[in-house]
């Protein structure tokens, strides 16, 4: 690629079901000039995250669809190449929303300067950023864990779930996560502290699961949906309170749910056991951004909070990564380094 060009990745074609490579284009384009207030970008980390199938699907949705031919949304770490705002000089590390591409264009108001002495710049993808936040906001906000509560979560070793649990230690609740094949397990009990995790893999998961939880579940932190969800909802307590994250189980899915329609089931429990249950998206609790951010810096200095991320080379990578992450194929936050 020349000096003059800037990569870009676009979506070539919405999936059905599993998206596919030919869901993606790779383009090359024009490297653009700022005008005054705004900075020339060169993207050094981009983050991929469950959220951006959602982004490729034209279904109503909290945020518009990605449209064909548009480049493909996502977090990201960037250098200042060029500026034209007070705020910003050549050099800076900055956090922005410049998705799926080498160089972009942004207005300086868009951006967030990054101090690299005070933590690694990847975290700001991650664990002291969208990922990190989105837990602690869900969970403290609608989860509410109390002193020896039982806490579960699922995906739990990767960067939201794993954050959830640790918080929840913190908190003085008991953490199981939940998590697929024994390397993640091994890192969701060693490395993060859970109290236990379970392999939803395992043939016997429902009944290691209500071993795990002989007290039942007091807060479940949904990320996955699915059969996963099957073998929580006999476990919730009463007055359990269940935030709503993600449901990466069914993102790929098309068409009607096969089985017998289960909602009246869950209704007569949410009213029997006066269940709680709230879908969130993190930037409804935006106010507590700045607590979220002195805490979580707090606690992974301490160590208290610990992290993992994993880390793939190239932009053309990402759709295969991109793939790969909705079937849990990443260990730990995915990233890609460009």
């Amino acid at each position: 690629m020349s000096l003059s060009e800037r990569l870009q990745i676009v979506l070539a074609s919405r999936p059905e079901g599993r998206p596919a490579p030919a869901n993606f284009r790779v383009e090359r384009a024009a490297m653009p000039t700022p005008s005054e207030g705004e900075v020339l970008l060169k993207i050094l980390y981009l983050s991929l995250d469950p959220y951006m199938r959602g982004r490729m699907s034209a279904a109503k949705s909290y945020a518009a669809p990605t449209e064909i031919g548009a480049v493909m949304e996502g977090g990201t770490v960037a250098e200042v190449l060029e500026s034209r705002h007070p705020n910003f000089a050549a050099g800076d590390l900055v956090l922005s929303h410049s998705g799926w591409q080498s160089h972009v264009l942004a207005k300086g108001e868009q951006l967030r300067k990054l101090d690299p002495a005070a933590a690694p710049v990847t975290t700001a993808l991650g664990v002291l950023g969208m990922p990190g936040f989105t837990a602690y906001a869900g969970l403290l906000t609608i989860g509410q864990p109390k002193t020896e509560e039982t806490v579960v979560v699922a995906a739990a070793s990767g960067p939201v779930g794993s954050a959830v649990g640790q918080i929840a230690k913190i908190k003085g609740a008991r953490a199981v996560g939940i998590a697929g094949g024994p390397e993640k397990c091994a890192l969701v009990r060693d490395t993060f502290g859970f109290d236990a995790v379970i392999d939803h893999r395992a043939p016997d998961f429902a009944a290691q699961l209500a071993a795990a939880c002989p007290e039942g579940i007091d807060v479940y932190f949904e990320n996955v949906g699915g059969k996963v969800w099957d073998a929580v909802f006999p476990l919730l307590n009463t007055f359990a309170r269940i935030p709503v994250c993600g449901l990466v189980a069914q993102y790929n899915a098309t068409g009607d749910f096969e089985g017998p329609d289960r909602l009246p089931v869950l209704m007569r429990q949410v009213l029997s056991k006066s269940l709680l249950i709230r879908g969130f998206i993190q930037r409804e609790f935006i106010a507590q951004r700045p607590d979220f951010e002195r805490e979580m810096a707090a606690w992974i200095a301490s160590g208290a909070v610990h992290y993992k991320e994993d880390i793939v080379e190239g932009l053309e990578s990402a759709p295969e990564a991109f793939i790969g992450l909705l079937e849990g194929g990443n260990f730990g936050k995915l990233i890609v380094k460009l």
